[in-house]
């Protein structure tokens, strides 16, 4: 099992899809990474060498702000923007949606589950 930022890769996928199950990597940087390393994408964790891995650990460690950094990165960022008191943190700081989306109806990942309200039959 190889571990790269800190996540165990799981070894019997491929590398393109093993490298998404570190936060702040997707598809798109799994491809460009492997390219960049002449890398198959269709190679399986378990068939890379440990050169390989050492060079995958290497680049994503200088050119991608990944796991901890990034999780933290983006708390910052929230707090920040509660701190302001502009429109975006205070959605924040409420507990709905941020970017627009409509709370009439709808809403109830960011919402919770819908609390009943006293005297509201007919």
């Amino acid at each position: 099992m190889a571990r790269i930022a800190g996540v165990n890769i799981p070894t019997n996928k491929r590398v393109v899809i093993a490298l998404t199950y570190i936060h702040g990597i997707g598809r798109t940087k799994a491809v460009e990474i492997t390219e960049k390393l002449g890398i198959q994408p269709a190679t399986r964790v378990q068939d890379l060498t440990d050169q390989e891995v050492l060079q995958i650990r290497e680049t994503i460690d200088a050119d991608h702000t990944v796991e901890g950094d990034l999780r933290r990165q983006t708390s910052v960022n929230i707090k920040r923007l509660m701190d302001l008191a502009c429109y975006r943190g205070l959605r924040h700081r409420k507990g709905l949606p941020v970017r627009g989306q409509r709370t009439h109806t709808n809403a109830r990942t960011r919402k919770g589950k819908a609390k009943p309200i006293a005297g509201k039959k007919k």
